[in-house]
């Protein structure tokens, strides 16, 4: 299996518009970060997890021509913004094939995606618009895509707002994540890599910190761990990583990692 973050920003990206912090201001790439989304391959089947406003920029950067399916976290703007972009995959061997992307998401990140999309939904479809197969996913329940199975892990990102991750064999992708519950947590159990989710150092009333993050690591157990969804405020890759644990380890945006 083959894990490649495609972004690893917040909701704003880094640098921030307007920013002139160190961050912001890095020479070094692994500071600049794209909203939050990874791709997976195995088996065969490649996956995108979420579609935010960069989804476009990021699907350029790998070069890829076909994805089997898009797996939704939540419906807010930095995770599904670009799934207009989709249109791109249809097309790519139109006349001779339209090929429709499935998507995957909770019952109410699906309404979400039917409101801000309803043109893609429309009876009468203008020309050109998303082909789009939605599925609705109960999170208590696994399913397959291209026969790979694939586990909701459900959490809290703030009291109004519940997310989902997923894990993917030896795989668990959480981001957005505020609080867990212990029998989630079960579902991580045995992985060898986990992604989760870590905004700053400062406490978050929506997103870990750094440190509930490292807990959550710690109670997994994982052979190695990656922090992805980080701000500008977590400091510069190259000072803020050898202050973690061992094992644990900041995304950058292009990173690969076998599992």
């Amino acid at each position: 299996m083959k894990l490649t973050f495609l972004g690893t920003g917040t909701s704003q990206g880094v640098p921030v518009i307007g920013c002139r912090c160190a961050v912001c201001t890095s020479a070094d790439g692994r500071d600049n970060r794209l909203r939050t989304a990874a791709m997976v391959e195995t088996q065969g089947m490649r996956l995108v997890i979420d579609a935010g406003p960069d989804f476009r920029a990021q699907m350029l950067r790998t070069g890829v021509r076909h994805i089997d399916a898009i797996l939704l976290t939540h419906e807010h703007k930095d995770h599904i913004a670009g799934l207009d972009d989709v249109r791109a995959f249809n097309f790519v061997d139109y006349p001779a094939a339209v090929h429709k992307v499935d998507i995957y998401a909770s019952a109410r990140t699906a309404a979400c995606v039917r409101k801000d999309f309803d043109y893609a939904f429309a009876q009468d479809k203008y020309r050109g618009v998303p082909e789009i197969e939605l599925h609705e996913i109960d999170p208590e329940r696994p399913f397959r895509v291209r026969g790979v199975e694939i586990v909701p892990v459900s959490g809290r990102h703030s009291e109004r707002f519940s997310v989902l991750g997923y894990r993917i064999g030896k795989l668990a992708y959480l981001t957005d994540f505020k609080t867990i519950e212990d029998r989630e947590v079960e579902k991580l159990r045995g992985v060898e890599v986990l992604v989760v989710n870590a905004l700053r150092f400062e406490p978050h009333y929506s997103h870990f910190n750094v440190a509930e993050a490292l807990a959550l690591i710690a109670r997994v157990r994982p052979r190695a761990a990656y922090l992805t969804h980080m701000s500008h405020e977590i400091g510069l890759h190259a000072a803020t990583e050898p202050t973690l644990p061992e094992n644990v380890y900041m995304a950058y945006d292009g990173l690969t990692v076998e599992v």
